[in-house]
C-alpha cells in the first residue's frame, strides 16, 4: 500500500481537488508531472533554463484553469504537453527571430551510482542524442522525444501537437530516420560496435 494516499489518484481527480482548495492534491500532482514536462522541454529546447521557465509557467496555466477544469474534455497530460509544446514553439520561433545559432551544450550529471567509465560512456551517447536531436525539424524533434522518450502514444501525440495520427506517424519515421543516419555512423565511438 502506498504512503501518499494521493498516490492512486488520477490526474484530473487532483486538479479538482486543487480547484476545491486541496494544496497536498497541487502538490502531489506537480511531484508527478513536473519532472515529465521539465524532461520533455529541456530535450526541445536543448537549453535547462528555458526548459524550467517553459515547465514552471505550464504548471502556473494548469493552476490557473483548474477552477474551471472539466475532466471529461481532456487529460491532464495532454493538456499540458500541449501547452509546453505550444511555450517551446513560440521560444523556438523567438529564438530563430534573434537569429541564435548556438545551443548551450550542457551534459547532465553523472548518476554517482555508476562507474566513472560507464558515466562517461552514458553522457556520451546522451550529448550525441541531444546532437542528433537539436538538427531535426522542430516538428519531428516533438514527436520523436514525444513517442520514444516520453512514451506517449500516437494518439496522445496527435493531441498533444493538434496533427492527426498519420502526421504523427510521418513525423516520427521521419525522425528516427534521420537519427539513425546520423548515430550510425557514431556506433564504435559510442560503445555500440556489433548492436544493430
Amino acid at each position: 500500500m502506498s504512503r501518499d494516499p494521493l498516490a492512486l489518484v488520477p490526474d484530473e481527480a487532483l486538479v479538482v481537488l486543487y480547484a476545491n482548495g486541496d494544496r497536498e492534491a497541487a502538490r502531489a500532482l506537480t511531484s508527478r508531472l513536473l519532472p515529465r514536462i521539465l524532461g520533455y522541454a529541456a530535450r526541445i529546447l536543448q537549453d535547462r533554463a528555458e526548459a524550467e521557465d517553459v515547465a514552471q509557467e505550464a504548471m502556473l496555466r494548469l493552476w490557473r484553469v483548474a477552477p474551471n477544469w472539466r475532466p471529461d474534455e481532456a487529460k491532464v497530460t495532454t493538456w499540458l504537453y500541449r501547452v509546453v509544446v505550444n511555450l517551446c514553439t513560440d521560444r523556438l520561433r523567438a529564438r530563430q527571430r534573434r537569429k541564435l545559432d548556438a545551443l548551450d551544450d550542457v551534459a547532465e550529471p553523472a548518476d554517482s551510482a555508476t562507474s566513472v567509465v560507464t558515466a562517461m560512456i552514458d553522457v556520451e551517447r546522451q550529448l550525441a542524442l541531444e546532437t542528433a536531436l537539436a538538427t531535426l525539424p522542430d516538428r519531428q524533434r516533438q514527436a520523436v522525444v514525444l513517442r520514444h522518450i516520453e512514451g506517449l502514444t500516437n494518439p496522445e501525440i496527435a493531441d498533444v501537437m493538434a496533427i492527426g495520427v498519420e502526421a504523427v506517424e510521418s513525423l516520427t519515421a521521419r525522425g528516427k530516420r534521420t537519427l539513425t543516419q546520423i548515430l550510425s555512423g557514431q556506433k564504435a565511438a559510442l560503445g555500440y560496435e556489433g548492436v544493430e
